[in-house]
């Protein structure tokens, strides 16, 4: 643990009580009850840069990539237009455009939770955290503009990216057929009663699968090599299933589509032989060949586990192995991945720092 001097803490540094890396539902939920427990918090909500629309780490998470979300509670109206115009700062909302579909959009779900924030007192700082140090308190935070900033507490909500295979057609239809979350979107109109394709071999691709047989007429597996890198049960239980058909010793060519309908189908290649191909339609295409947590930066000055996410030191509580750095949201969650369970998770990192501050006596 790091020594805390907290008397002559308070004559030398007048540090933010509590720093929010990170613009998911993780972060607002963070902010919120932050900044309603007077500890005004600062949101480091990512910096607008081409580097981070290529990654997928853009200001407002992964959810602002996403299309229609029906499966995060509260939003069950068709039409939020109306409540949307008055919620919403009119400088963002502008951006926007007219809601469409069921439910919310994950753009608009987003713009809610961050407008939340910003009233109840959340400042927030359009920039990456590229470096950190956390070897002595308050800690040390430097951003991409050159910004330093101190901190008695952190919160971390850097979240973590869907692995794609690098095709420009994947790009092209990411959020119009293409997808990395089966259970954030299987149940969508566009996949319903229709084809679909998983690529992968592991058991996130076996999950993927088996659960978009709920909604799709036939899903394939494309797999580059003749048997799953899966589990044992999870491989037999896709063998069993009638819906399902694998695609051994293959790769994606290139992710068939236009912009009306977005994706239409896929080009199979041959792994063995590149020169043998195969067109199949598909009404969608879902990456399952894992996620990166967003931890790059943090430059191994907090403990992660065996899949780089941040470990939890204590059951049930966001303790990070560096006292006064808490974690929340899919950086710290490599199992559930949802925005209701990142939410959830900010909310308790807000709440463990803000109990840990007090126990520290910092007011």
């Amino acid at each position: 643990m790091i020594p805390l001097n907290t008397t002559n803490l308070r004559k030398l540094y007048v540090p933010e009580h509590v720093v929010i890396i990170g613009s998911g539902p993780a972060g607002w939920a963070a902010a919120i009850y932050a900044a309603r427990a007077s500890l005004k918090p600062l949101v480091i909500e990512g910096a607008i840069t081409e580097d981070n629309r290529q990654k997928g780490t853009l200001p407002l998470g992964q959810l602002a990539l996403t299309t229609e979300v029906e499966n995060y509670p509260g939003f069950p109206v068709a039409n939020l237009g109306s409540y949307l115009d008055a919620a919403i700062a009119k400088d963002r909302r502008q951006y926007m455009g007219d809601h469409q579909g069921h439910g919310v959009s994950g753009p608009e779900l987003m713009e809610l939770m961050r407008q939340q924030a910003v009233n109840f007192g959340t400042r927030i700082v359009t920039d990456d955290v590229v470096d950190c140090d956390f070897s002595k308190h308050p800690f040390v935070l430097k951003t991409l503009e050159g910004q330093q900033i101190e901190a008695l507490s952190v919160i971390v909500c850097t979240g973590a990216r869907a692995n794609y295979l690098g095709l420009p057609s994947e790009d092209r239809y990411k959020n119009n057929g293409v997808s990395a979350c089966a259970v954030c979107d299987g149940a969508l109109p566009r996949f319903r009663n229709k084809p679909l394709v998983v690529v992968g071999g592991g058991d996130s691709a076996m999950e993927e699968a088996s659960y978009l047989t709920k909604f799709a007429s036939k899903v394939y597996i494309a797999h580059r090599r003749d048997t799953f890198r899966a589990s044992k049960i999870m491989a037999e239980r896709v063998m069993k299933n009638p819906k399902i058909e694998p695609k051994w010793n293959t790769v994606i060519d290139e992710v068939l589509g236009n912009e009306k309908e977005g994706v239409t189908g896929v080009r199979f290649k041959n792994a063995i032989d590149p020169h043998q191909t195969e067109e199949v339609a598909v009404g969608g295409y879902f990456a399952a060949i894992g996620h990166t947590p967003n931890t790059d930066f943090l430059k191994g000055q907090i403990k992660l586990n065996e899949k780089s996410y941040i470990a939890w030191t204590t059951p049930q509580r966001t303790y990070t192995s560096i006292e006064g750095v808490f974690a929340a949201g899919d950086v710290a969650d490599d199992y559930y991945r949802q925005a209701i369970t990142a939410a959830g998770s900010g909310c308790m990192a807000a709440l463990d720092a803000e109990r840990w501050l007090a126990a520290k006596g910092f007011e």
